[in-house]
């Protein structure tokens, strides 16, 4: 997958520096160091002087006054996955979304269909999942929603093989 993921969205200027109000919209607030450098959606290559995380506000290169920083309002900042990969630490069975999207969904044998989307709710994450077609031919949903947890729905996830084992999911998939 080569397109960029979205981090964060720069706020209001705060003080006289250039500094910016940092909203992160990411579950890896350590990406934001000191050199790290990040892309805007109007294609604007930022890199970090400085960042404080007790007040979210961040410093960027070039930016270093009030003026230009009021030129970045309202950006939204993009990292590359592989500086996703490279500064941000997974713990055991933790995922990038990038990589579970366009997985195969497996129960047992049967091929559920491919992982689509991930929805954040406050309870759980859940797999947005596109029904295989042969199960759609017999008048199954052709998308449905299975909760990312281990153990209770998630038996194993394989990336490299972009494969997930899951358990119970047949069941949602014929109730949704």
């Amino acid at each position: 997958m080569n397109s960029n993921i979205y981090v964060a969205k720069l706020g209001k200027t705060v003080g006289l520096k250039g500094h910016l109000k940092l909203h992160i919209d990411s579950d890896f607030p350590e990406q934001f160091k000191k050199d790290a450098i990040f892309i805007t959606n109007r294609k604007v290559k930022l890199k970090v002087v400085e960042y404080n995380s007790n007040r979210d506000i961040v410093l960027f290169e070039n930016y270093e006054n009030i003026d230009l920083a009021k030129k970045l309002i309202t950006q939204e900042l993009f990292a590359t996955p592989e500086q996703t990969r490279e500064n941000c630490n997974l713990k055991e069975n933790e995922f990038f979304w990038f990589d579970l999207i366009d997985c195969a969904v497996y129960e047992n044998d049967l091929k559920l269909g491919l992982v689509k989307d991930i929805h954040r709710y406050p309870i759980s994450d859940y797999l947005e999942i596109d029904t295989d077609e042969a199960l759609v031919s017999k008048d199954l949903p052709q998308t449905f929603l299975l909760p990312h947890i281990f153990d209770t729905y998630i038996i194993n996830i394989d990336i490299e093989k972009k494969e997930i084992k899951v358990k119970d999911a047949y069941s949602i998939l014929e109730n949704s």
